[in-house]
């Protein structure tokens, strides 16, 4: 048994499925010395391609972003080219007997293991490029067939060291029940994506991966963060059983996608999506939420091969407005740096002293994009663009933006906005006006509310880093990721404060965070007031259930003893036997 942290409610068990063999399928079987030319031959032309790629990549990010970010590709397009590399690479084929993916992945092993003895920052950061290089070469190989692979019998639970939005195109048709990686942690990829297609996940498993080899039996539970590997009869049998409600629980609930989300006493709430693409739009209507309170548009970047253009972008705004329930969506912009990078913008940013040592603190999203106003205008155009289409649409568009601290950067989206419109508008094209709204996730932002509130047409809590940053903790480091609580006594009372300023000045205000979607949280977050959450469509339905059991009296009484408590644990404690008496069947669905 492992224990990791809980980011996906519920339980599988299933079969494993390690990622890293899903990309290189180091261990399969030596090619024979006769197929050992045309190996070759097939890694050339896997290599010619990603050359292609790497410099119509360079001309298209140098036209649209600058020359500066573009650079980056000339970097890679060095180390494909690179004699020592290439040696290296073919060695293995031809001494070894290696396919050209299994040859790449050993080739990065000695990249790595001679980079981890290195002192040097630079230095270090250039394994990075060298693993780019090395994914795109292996990206033109992937129609190998895989037997070993392809033998295993599913359902699956994805084993990785941190599954990607690229990775997810990989895994295919797959029936993937459950996620475990080593890496992440409660708003991470694999996180995000675990909750919003309501899969079971746990993160921050180290070394998992050297544990676990594919077509183990592995029991992941969500709940508690735990994992068991190969576990005997008797236990298997226990949490098969758990599974089954799991499953017949979340059926259950989606039953109710028609009916109104109220509580038990009449009180109105919205429930509205989180999501990432097309698809999660459409699992969103079918989950019965009432529109999209977050589209992170970031993810339209970080799965496009290369630079989206404004019409790509568009038809893809164009179409997430249509699939979503009541085409009702908050967009928000590029939500990019931290953990989200794309080579050219962003990735791996520099400061004076090297590369940045905080980049959840650096140069990342609205920071970013005022980098790079063209690049950021081109979104904003074709965000208008979309919201255009229908005149009923344009009240139902909204536009926010990510990661504001300052009353002089949201005065200054605005004004760019305008001239996005104005601009449109001279060159004939159609053009919504949007509300603009603020994401908080900014403690600064969040104890200067009020100051805010005059200039923008509605609030977005982002719980996920505004928990982060008030905590002084990284979310996704599981050393101190423990200490990233939404129901800490401190971040209570901050959410309290900026949701009695909203109400009092008549702004719309959502939370957006996981926080929205927890059972414990939704019943502290209503008794404040708060009547407009977004979570991952998995979550909807169960949020729902609880409200219909739910009344504003108790909720508020609940409120008024928990934030009596001084410790985390104390209030979570309290919390959850306080849902268990109101609705105890969410419980299987709750893990903040």
């Amino acid at each position: 048994m492992r224990k990791g942290l809980p980011v996906s409610p519920g339980v599988a068990v299933g079969t494993a499925y390690c990622i890293h063999e899903i990309f290189w399928n180091p261990r399969g079987k030596p090619i024979s010395e006769s197929e050992v030319d045309a190996e070759q031959e097939r890694y050339e032309r896997a290599v010619a391609k990603t050359s292609d790629d790497l410099e119509a990549l360079h001309e298209k990010v140098a036209s649209q972003v600058g020359q500066k970010e573009a650079d980056i590709f000339r970097v890679h397009l060095a180390i494909l080219h690179d004699p020592t590399f290439h040696a290296k690479v073919r060695d293995w084929i031809v001494s070894q007997r290696s396919t050209a993916s299994a040859a790449l992945h050993h080739v990065l092993n000695d990249f790595s293991s001679l980079f981890a003895r290195t002192k040097d920052e630079y230095l270090k950061q250039r394994l990075a490029d060298v693993r780019d290089v090395i994914e795109r070469i292996s990206g033109h190989l992937t129609s190998d067939p895989q037997p070993d692979q392809d033998q295993l019998q599913g359902p699956f639970v994805v084993i990785a060291d941190e599954l990607l939005p690229s990775h997810v195109v990989t895994l295919g048709n797959r029936e993937v029940i459950g996620i475990v990686t080593q890496a992440g942690g409660q708003t991470s990829h694999a996180a995000i994506l675990a909750r919003g297609r309501g899969i079971p996940a746990v993160a921050g498993v180290r070394g998992i991966l050297k544990q676990v080899s594919s077509g183990a039996t592995i029991v992941v539970d969500g709940r508690e963060g735990l994992v068991m590997v190969n576990p005997d009869s008797e236990t298997e049998s226990a949490y098969r059983k758990l599974q089954r409600e799991f499953f017949h629980l979340k059926d259950h609930l989606a039953e109710n996608h028609d009916q109104p989300a109220v509580t038990a006493d009449g009180e109105s709430v919205e429930l509205l999506a989180n999501i990432n693409s097309l698809g999660d739009a459409q699992t969103a209507t079918n989950m019965g939420a009432s529109g999209v309170g977050l589209y992170r548009t970031e993810y339209l970047f970080l799965t496009h091969p290369d630079v989206p253009s404004e019409d790509e972008q568009y038809e893809a705004y164009r179409q997430i407005i249509d699939a979503s329930p009541g085409n009702r969506v908050t967009l928000r912009t590029l939500d990019l740096g931290g953990d989200k990078t794309i080579p050219y913008l962003g990735h791996r940013a520099r400061s004076q002293g090297g590369f940045e040592a905080n980049p959840f603190l650096g140069w990342r999203s609205i920071r970013l994009s005022f980098e790079h106003p063209e690049f950021f205008m081109t979104q904003v155009r074709a965000v208008l663009r979309a919201a255009a289409r229908h005149p009923r649409e344009q009240k139902n568009v909204r536009l926010m933006f990510p990661m504001i601290t300052t009353l002089e950067e949201m005065r200054r989206v605005r004004i760019m906005v305008r001239r996005a419109q104005k601009k449109l508008k001279e060159e004939g094209v159609p053009a919504g006006r949007v509300q603009l709204g603020l994401m908080l996730e900014v403690p600064a932002a969040a104890v200067s509310i009020e100051s805010f509130l005059d200039i923008v047409d509605f609030v977005s809590i982002g719980s996920n880093d505004l928990v982060q940053y008030l905590m002084a903790a990284d979310r996704d480091n599981p050393k101190v990721s423990h200490l990233c609580q939404p129901l800490a006594p401190a971040v209570l009372k901050v959410l309290s404060e900026v949701i009695r300023s909203c109400r009092q000045a008549g702004r719309p205000v959502t939370l957006c965070g996981e926080m929205a979607g927890s059972p414990k949280a939704f019943v502290m977050l209503f008794a404040m007031g708060l009547r407009s959450f977004s979570m991952s469509p998995a979550f909807i339905p169960s949020i729902k259930l609880l409200a219909s059991h739910l009344t504003l009296h108790r909720a508020r009484m609940i409120y008024r003893r928990a934030m009596r408590f001084d410790t985390t644990r104390q209030v979570r404690r309290f919390l959850a036997k306080q849902v268990h008496d109101i609705c105890p069947s969410v419980e299987l669905l709750d893990s903040v």
